[in-house]
C-alpha cells in the first residue's frame, strides 16, 4: 500500500533531535552548547520548496494566512481609532486603551476553549464558529452608543481573538511536507504585520471620510469574515487531524481517549509547556516593545508628522514581512534555535540607529529592526508544532502564544512609565507646550533586556527540528489508544516505536518509524 507521504503527499524526513527521555537535568543543561550547532542541512531553493506544496496543502495555507491576517485586522482597529472612539464616548484615549487591554487578558480564554475544541472536533468547525463571532462582534462595535457597551463587545472580541492563532497555525502547518515548513512557517507569521498594513489602509480610506466617522471601519471589518466562512466550508480536515481521530474512533471511545491523552500530555509535558510559555512571554515582549510606544517617540521626541509616521510604520511592517519568510527558510539548514539566537543578535546590534536616528534615515533602521524581530518570530510558529504534544497540538500553540501575550501586554505602558523619567526640553508653540521625554533611550534599553532574554531562553530550551506530526510519532497516542488501534490505522501490524541514538553529546534523536516512510 502507498505510504502515507505518497498517499497527502507529505514529505517525511524526520531527524526530530530531541533529549532522551532518561537524561537527567544536569546532562540536559550540559547539552546545550552542543546541539546549538548548526545542522546545515541540504535545502532546496525556497521556490522549489513551494512548488512541494499541494493544491490542498496551499489551500490549507492560504486560510490559515488569511484568518490570522484578519485577526490582526480586527484588533488594530481600535488602536487606528482611538482618538474618535474617544470623542464619541466623551472619554479620553487611554480609556479608550482598555478596550485594547481587555482584548489582550481574554485572548488566553479564546485560546483555551477554541484550542481545545479544535483538538477534540477538528480545524474547520471550530474556525467557522470564530469567524462567526468576528463578524457579530466587529458589527456590535460598530452600533456602540457608550463607553460600556464598547468595552464589554472588546472583551467578548479577545475570546474570539484568542482562539484563531492555535487553528490558523495547525491547519497551515500540519500537512505541510517537511522540508517546507520552515519558510511556510516564516510567511504564515507575517499574516499579522500584513493585517495591520490593511488596516492601516483601510483606516484612512473608511475613518471620518463620513459623518459616521470610525464606525464604517469596524462595519467593512465585519465582510471578509464571510468569505473565509465559505472558504473553510469547501475544505476538509487536515489528513493529519483525520489520522489521529481514526485513531480515537478505533479504541470506539472517543471522548475519553481525548481526555487520556490529555492526561498523559500534563503528565509527561508539563515542564516544556511551562517553558513554551515564558519563550512566548519574551517574543511578545519583542514585538511590542519594538512596535507599540515607536510611533510616540518619533512624533514625540523626533517631530515626526502624521505622513512620516505612517511611512516609518509602512516599510518596517515591509522588513517584518521579509524577516519573517527568509529566517523561518533558512531555520531549515541551521536550526531553530540558532536561527532565533542569530537573528537576535543583530536585532539588538542594530537598536541604537533604531532609536537614536532622527531624520528620515531612520526608516532603514526601523526595516531591518523589524526584519530581526519577525524574523525571529518567522520561525516560532513551527517551532511551536515541532515541540507541541500532537493530541493537543492547537491548545498548546494557540495558549502558549496568547498566554505570553497577556504577561507582555503592559510593555508600552512599562516603557511610557520609565520614558517619563527621562524628560527632554519642551516643545514650544506658540501658547502650546508639549512635554517631551527620551522614550528612545528606554525603548532602547527595554528591547536590549528582552534580547537577552529570549536568546538565554531559546539556548536553554529543546528543540525537535523535523518531528514528524503523524500519528506513528506521538507516543502518547499509542500509550492511550494502544498499538492495536494505532496500527489498524496505519493498516500495518509493525510496531511503532521510538529509536534513540545518543551521540557523543548524550543529545537523543527521536525516529518516528512507519511502513513506507524512510526516516533518516
Amino acid at each position: 500500500m502507498a505510504s502515507y507521504d505518497e498517499k497527502y503527499g507529505t514529505a517525511t524526513t524526520a531527524y526530530a533531535e530531541q533529549p532522551a527521555e532518561n537524561m537527567s537535568a544536569g546532562r540536559y543543561f550540559a547539552t546545550r552548547l552542543s546541539t546549538l550547532k548548526p545542522p546545515m542541512h541540504k535545502v532546496a531553493n525556497p521556490f522549489t520548496l513551494l512548488r512541494m506544496l499541494n493544491k490542498q496543502q496551499w489551500l490549507f495555507f492560504l486560510i490559515g494566512f488569511l484568518g490570522w491576517s484578519w485577526d490582526a485586522f480586527d484588533f488594530f482597529t481600535v488602536s487606528l481609532t482611538t482618538t474618535p472612539l474617544a470623542t464619541t464616548f466623551g472619554v479620553s484615549v487611554t480609556d479608550v486603551t482598555w478596550g485594547i487591554t481587555l482584548v489582550l487578558m481574554f485572548r488566553s480564554v479564546g485560546s483555551v476553549l477554541f484550542g481545545i475544541a479544535a483538538d477534540r472536533y477538528g480545524r474547520r468547525w471550530p474556525f467557522v464558529v470564530n469567524m462567526v463571532l468576528f463578524i457579530v462582534l466587529e458589527l456590535a462595535t460598530g452600533f456602540c452608543n457608550t463607553y460600556q457597551q464598547f468595552l464589554a463587545v472588546r472583551a467578548l472580541y479577545g475570546v474570539a481573538m484568542g482562539g484563531l492563532y492555535g487553528n490558523a497555525a495547525a491547519t497551515a502547518l500540519e500537512d505541510c511536507p517537511e522540508a517546507a515548513r520552515g519558510i511556510i512557517s516564516g510567511m504564515l507569521q507575517q499574516g499579522y504585520a500584513f493585517g495591520y498594513l490593511l488596516a492601516t489602509v483601510f483606516s484612512r480610506a473608511l475613518v471620518n471620510t463620513t459623518s459616521y466617522t470610525w464606525r464604517p471601519l469596524y462595519w467593512f471589518g465585519a465582510c471578509p469574515p464571510i468569505l473565509l466562512i465559505i472558504f473553510r466550508l469547501c475544505l476538509p480536515e487536515t489528513q493529519a487531524y483525520i489520522e489521529r481521530s481514526e485513531v480515537r474512533h478505533a479504541t470506539g471511545h472517543l471522548t475519553g481517549t481525548f481526555i487520556a491523552e490529555g492526561k498523559v500530555a500534563l503528565k509527561r509535558h508539563w515542564i516544556l509547556l511551562s517553558y513554551l510559555v515564558l519563550l512566548m512571554a519574551g517574543f511578545n515582549f519583542m514585538s511590542h516593545g519594538s512596535q507599540d510606544l515607536y510611533p510616540t517617540m518619533l512624533t514625540n521626541e523626533y517631530g515626526f508628522s502624521a505622513n512620516e509616521v505612517t511611512i516609518t510604520q509602512v516599510v518596517a511592517n515591509l522588513g517584518a514581512m521579509s524577516g519573517g519568510t527568509v529566517i523561518g527558510y533558512c531555520s531549515s539548514i541551521f536550526g531553530r534555535r540558532f536561527s532565533i539566537i542569530f537573528i537576535s543578535i543583530i536585532g539588538g546590534a542594530i537598536l541604537y540607529p533604531y532609536t537614536f536616528v532622527g531624520s528620515e534615515s531612520v526608516i532603514a533602521a526601523a526595516y531591518f529592526e523589524q526584519f530581526c524581530v519577525q524574523g525571529a518570530w518567522g520561525v516560532i510558529p513551527i517551532h511551536l508544532m515541532e515541540l507541541s504534544p500532537g493530541s493537543f497540538r492547537t491548545f498548546v500553540v494557540g495558549t502558549a502564544y496568547q498566554l505570553g501575550n497577556l504577561v507582555s501586554s503592559a510593555s508600552s505602558t512599562i516603557e511610557s512609565t520609565i520614558g517619563e523619567r527621562f524628560p527632554l526640553a519642551p516643545l514650544k508653540d506658540g501658547s502650546k507646550v508639549t512635554q517631551r521625554y527620551n522614550y528612545g533611550l528606554v525603548i532602547c534599553i527595554f528591547m536590549g533586556c528582552v534580547y537577552a532574554y529570549v536568546i538565554a531562553l531559546t539556548l536553554l530550551g529543546p528543540e525537535y527540528l523535523g518531528h514528524s506530526f503523524r500519528v506513528a510519532a506521538d507516543h502518547d497516542l499509542e500509550e492511550v489508544a494502544g498499538h492495536d488501534a494505532v496500527a489498524r490505522v496505519l493498516h500495518t501490524d509493525e510496531p511503532v516505536h521510538r529509536d534513540t541514538d545518543s551521540s557523543d553529546d548524550g543529545h537523543g534523536v527521536d525516529k518516528a518509524r512507519a511502513v513506507g516512510a524512510e526516516v533518516v
